[in-house]
């Protein structure tokens, strides 16, 4: 299988594409340290040392109709996060004003719901308005199911990149969601590029499904042509129906992360939510094919501290230019 892998990863680097029974037959290999290492080297070939930093500010918490599994901000579950209709402006600004500080490219404002309503988005708009003039960070937005009056509404407040997670496969995605649908997600992501967004949309990994459910994922991302591709993994909250499960092994999230480089072998994939389950070993994932990471802290759960993910990223040879 040593032969068979080294070829695969000759044949990304000449840029061929994998099936999904070669991404199959990668997954069952048993020296998983050979995939993690060729997917390091798929990486550095096509984005080198460059690693990409973003950041999250939860605008609107909480009171969410939509009944997804994982999530702690569903009006539907019993967890016990602290709920507000919008953020304060000054405590978004400070945090935008912080990332900045510390070189992170990009700043996503992100809403609880199945969709942002006009009058959001105009509230919204001023602390877009203001983060453009006082900082260098490029603008993102994550609101739920777009329009394509809103994605264009988008585009004019500044936004240059929409996010949203398909979450799963399209098999797998009925058991995590039955409130909205996948296609729904697809639909919106399509009227994000029309309106001249680009796109980040990614999964969640350790809600029960298999890695060929997560192969599946990865190669729906490839069909979309996304780019940047954040995986999570699933922190299991109180109160949520995925209370219960087990956190993932570090090597699964490392196998993972390596197969979806080698499909994706170009984009960004990205570390983002439920990374600090795994402590120290959470920066080994940057060693199998893994080259951004959402810093700060997440929606609901705290993050990484961003002085020590810099510290690390950089003694790891990474640049952030």
């Amino acid at each position: 299988m040593a032969e068979s892998i080294r070829h695969i990863v000759a044949s990304v680097l000449a840029g061929g594409r994998i099936d999904r029974s070669t991404a199959l037959l990668l997954a069952s290999e048993a020296d998983r340290q050979k995939i993690w290492e060729g997917a390091d080297r798929i990486r550095h070939h096509f984005n080198g040392a460059r690693f990409s930093l973003c950041s999250i500010i939860n605008t609107r918490s909480g009171g969410c109709s939509e009944d997804c599994r994982f999530c702690a901000q569903s009006a539907r579950h019993r967890s016990n996060i602290e709920e507000y209709a919008i953020v304060d402006p000054d405590r978004a600004l400070a945090v935008a004003a912080e990332m900045d500080r510390n070189g992170v490219h990009r700043l996503s404002l992100v809403t609880s719901g199945r969709s942002a309503s006009s009058s959001l988005l105009d509230r919204l708009a001023e602390i877009y308005r203001e983060m453009a003039r006082t900082t260098l960070l490029k603008l993102c937005g994550s609101m739920g199911l777009l329009t394509r009056d809103k994605a264009l509404r988008l585009r004019e407040m500044g936004v240059i990149r929409y996010h949203c997670n398909l979450e799963a496969s399209s098999r797998y995605f009925p058991r995590v969601c039955t409130t909205h649908t996948w296609e729904e997600k697809v639909e919106t992501l399509k009227l994000a590029r029309e309106a001249g967004l680009s796109l980040c949309s990614g999964g969640i990994i350790g809600m029960g499904e298999t890695m060929a459910d997560r192969i599946d994922l990865a190669l729906e991302l490839r069909e979309l042509g996304v780019r940047s591709i954040p995986i999570n993994i699933l922190t299991p909250i109180p109160g949520t129906p995925l209370a219960g499960h087990k956190p993932l092994p570090v090597e699964e999230v490392l196998t993972t992360i390596a197969l979806f480089r080698f499909i994706n072998p170009e984009g960004i994939i990205r570390l983002a939510g439920g990374r600090q389950q795994l402590g120290a070993e959470q920066y080994r994932c940057f060693t199998a094919g893994a080259n951004g990471a959402m810093v700060g802290n997440f929606l609901t759960t705290p993050g990484s501290s961003i002085e020590e993910d810099l510290r690390t990223f950089t003694a790891m040879g990474f640049s952030f230019a």
